[in-house]
């Protein structure tokens, strides 16, 4: 299916208009007033949920091997989960998954 230029310019309208409603409505209406207990628990875990909806793509389909999963980035993601769980700190399980990727894609291209 192809899509004309207005048609493309159309959708990209509608979807920033869609962003900026969803974003008011809890920023622009809610935003003066405090919030329950409850709904600042649950804000807490955004970037929990946020975070591994970005990277998976990363790991398994990686653009760096033409979207095939390697075992570099692979190792790297299975230690950045078990030192942040282990640490219970996400800035450790970072670092440890930095460094085992460089480790790994060092080790993975000597062989």
């Amino acid at each position: 299916m192809s899509y004309s230029n207005a048609e493309i310019w159309l959708i990209i309208a509608l979807l920033g208009v869609g962003t900026f409603l969803i974003r008011f409505s809890f920023l622009g209406l809610i935003g003066d007033r405090p919030m329950p207990p409850i709904v600042l628990k649950l804000l807490r875990f955004t970037p929990v949920a946020v975070l591994p909806g970005m990277v998976a793509p990363l790991v398994l389909w990686p653009a760096a091997t033409g979207g095939v999963p390697d075992p570099a980035r692979l190792t790297a993601a299975i230690i950045t989960v078990a030192v942040g769980i282990w640490t219970r700190s996400a800035i450790w399980g970072i670092m440890a998954g930095i460094s085992t990727l460089y480790l790994a894609l060092w080790a993975f291209t000597a062989l």
